[in-house]
């Protein structure tokens, strides 16, 4: 069979086609996207194929806008430096949702060996490479092929491996010997800036510097090491859905391949990458305890929907670190800060506890909504 077009792909779908039975097929194999390209794959299986909804590039490359880039180059010793930061942090956050990290302090060497590091993991040996493959999330490290792959309308382009770095990180010896030891290394400097960001969040919050932190926002760090394989079909199929991530804070390292957009206005934004870069994002929640940024600001900062293309040239390497409130039970509830609240500005959403958004993020799973209005007064 050969798909020319998306108005073409529903029409030839055969009627006995059975995505569950071949969703399974699929993830027995143990070998992800990666193993579809390796087998020299031309047409990609039907489970990958996106609604047109998700395909929908009529505002894609919009060159109309362009992702603020901020640069935090002694920040810690200029005053006056820092409160321009924080403004142009405020802008980015209450405009945007996303921005660009330049100077940030982190080696460009470290960066490129941690990319370097996740390709040599998903082009290592087959065999080695299954040992992770695993939909346990309680495994110190979990690799597979969307964690949403049975609940999702489509599976997307994408392999990912992940760990918790912190507050309890994996044993050394639990770590792939392929990235292992940059692993560690780059989770340290991450945490470093992490904490600095929500430092600079608070105060364009206009609240106490330590006030993000001081509520447990840095103290989990989850990395997402996500692998795009070349697609010989990219009109049929997309590398990540649409979607707003789950996360209080993400700082994403992405390589030179391009593809990840941001959706600003109605209209598809790329964000381009830039050597040395970090790319920042407000989250919908708090990974493991799951505190909604939105919920807690009130909407003053956005969580912006965000995509990633499929394409012909790859693979496609970033690496996604998620701040948290850690992966520790908690009974915690979490609602707007009161100090962001007056008359002219009463809470939007509801206080719920963080078990509950968690619980009904996972079901929900990555479908191209948001989990927000459920949440909603």
């Amino acid at each position: 069979m050969v798909v020319t077009s998306r108005d073409e792909a529903p029409a030839t779908l055969k009627p006995e086609y059975d995505r569950a039975s071949e969703l399974k097929a699929f993830d027995d194999t143990k070998l992800g996207v990666k193993g579809l390209v390796d087998a020299g794959v031309t047409e990609i299986p039907r489970i990958f194929y996106s609604p047109p909804d998700d395909m929908d590039n009529s505002a894609s490359g919009d060159t109309q806008f362009s992702i603020p880039v901020i640069d935090v180059q002694g920040i810690e010793k200029d005053v006056t430096k820092r409160k321009k930061i924080v403004e142009s942090i405020r802008d980015a956050s209450e405009t945007w949702g996303f921005f660009q990290l330049v100077n940030h302090g982190i080696p460009v060497s470290v960066l490129e060996e941690m990319k370097e590091g996740v390709r040599r993991f998903y082009e290592q040996d087959a065999q080695v490479k299954k040992e992770f493959y695993t939909r346990d999330h309680l495994r110190p490290v979990v690799y597979n092929t969307n964690f949403d792959l049975y609940s999702a309308p489509a599976t997307n382009w994408r392999d990912t491996f992940y760990c918790l770095m912190a507050p309890n990180p994996p044993k050394a010896e639990d770590l792939p010997a392929a990235c292992g030891d940059i692993l560690e290394q780059y989770s340290k400097l991450v945490m470093k800036l992490g904490t600095l960001l929500l430092e600079l969040l608070s105060e364009a919050l206009g609240l106490n510097p330590n006030h993000l932190n001081d509520i447990d926002c840095s103290e989990g760090l989850a990395v997402l090491c996500h692998y795009y394989p070349a697609c010989p079909q990219p009109e049929l199929t997309i590398g990540a859905s649409k979607h707003a991530d789950d996360a209080f804070l993400i700082v994403l390292l992405q390589d030179h391949i391009g593809g990840l957009q941001v959706l600003h206005q109605d209209k598809w934004v790329d964000v381009p990458p830039v050597p040395g870069a970090l790319v920042v994002n407000i989250g919908d929640l708090l990974q493991a305890s799951l505190l909604i940024i939105l919920l807690i600001t009130n909407d003053r900062f956005k969580s912006v929907e965000h995509r990633v293309l499929a394409n012909r040239v790859g693979p496609r390497v970033s690496v996604a670190s998620f701040f948290s409130t850690g992966r520790r039970p908690t009974s915690k509830i979490y609602g707007p800060i009161k100090e962001l609240l007056s008359a002219n500005n009463p809470p939007k959403y509801r206080e719920t506890r963080v078990s509950n958004y968690a619980k009904y993020f996972s079901e929900k799973g990555l479908d191209g909504t948001s989990a927000l209005p459920h949440f909603r007064l």
